[in-house]
């Protein structure tokens, strides 16, 4: 008999496999979250933001030619027993399947990341999710409803993979400006979809992402998993990067560079060698290139 999700120990394990066991409590120590379980909307903004600070948002192995699974174990053993980071089907994937654990109602949505002067890339080439607090599930179970009736406050949109992103959850139904991390977001709701604004510097709406309703599965996500991993044309081939949150702001490390935004102040730092970028990943990102 399965136990209520919200009632989920820290001890337990879930979802055997061929390969080995996901864990929730060994997940929970990879984001050294030490909070509360129960599925409500305070649990979400204090495991997102855990997340966020612990998982770095980077694309190393498609520069080290690796090809990346989505498989829930496969991305288990990369992100928590590895300890690595990766990009938005990873982490928005895993994160899924940790909140379903505890209890949490969650849809896998496809989105078109923007791509200047008003245009969208293809479906499926971002991953983010919706979470409606208004229903509670057994443990482990997907939701079976494409858009839940709106009630203010019940719905969130969560995103731990897209790289310099809010750092905590976006209430769904909410028409007004949202303040997250010091920046200004925004959704607007469409028919169909739903378009993620964030307030730039010169005081213009810039475009994020546009994302449908439509439920999808992780592996929807697979064929362009493979595109965004070989082609040319893609963001993740073009250049290295690996990036956080901190509690101060935020560190970077793109290509050959090192950023940190600390309180307000940014300060940049190009690096000299491949054995500099290693002593980086490894001492701000946690990451060890001998061991990956």
């Amino acid at each position: 008999m399965l136990r209520p999700a919200w009632h989920v120990r820290r001890s337990d394990t879930c979802a055997p496999s061929g390969r080995g066991v996901l864990n929730v409590p060994a997940y929970l120590k990879r984001i050294d979250y030490h909070g509360p379980l129960d599925a409500t909307a305070e649990t979400l903004r204090a495991l997102h933001r855990a997340h966020l600070q612990a998982l770095p948002f980077e694309n190393l192995d498609i520069h080290l030619r690796r090809p990346i699974v989505l498989d829930e174990t496969a991305l288990f053993d990369k992100i928590v027993e590895r300890r690595r980071g990766e990009f938005c089907y990873e982490l928005n994937g895993l994160f899924a399947w940790l909140l379903r654990q505890l209890g949490f109602d969650v849809t896998l949505l496809s989105a078109r990341v923007a791509s200047g002067e008003g245009a969208f890339g293809p479906e499926f080439d971002h991953l983010t999710l919706l979470l409606n607090l208004e229903e509670r599930r057994p443990a482990g179970a997907a939701s079976s409803r494409a858009k839940p009736s709106p009630r203010d406050g019940a719905r969130w949109l969560a995103d731990v993979g897209f790289g310099e992103c809010f750092d905590e959850p976006l209430t769904f139904d909410d028409p007004l400006d949202q303040v997250r991390g010091g920046r200004a977001y925004r959704l607007a709701h469409g028919e169909a979809a739903c378009k993620l604004l964030v307030l730039e510097e010169d005081g213009g709406w810039g475009d994020q992402y546009l994302f449908g309703y439509q439920p999808r599965q992780l592996n929807d996500f697979a064929e362009m998993c493979v595109w965004q991993q070989t082609s040319p044309e893609s963001f993740f081939t073009r250049k290295r990067v690996c990036t956080r949150i901190t509690p101060e702001g935020r560190i970077t490390l793109s290509d050959m560079r090192l950023i940190v935004t600390a309180n307000g102040e940014r300060v940049e730092r190009e690096l000299r060698s491949e054995e500099e970028v290693a002593a980086v990943l490894r001492e701000h990102f946690g990451i060890d290139l001998s061991l990956v």
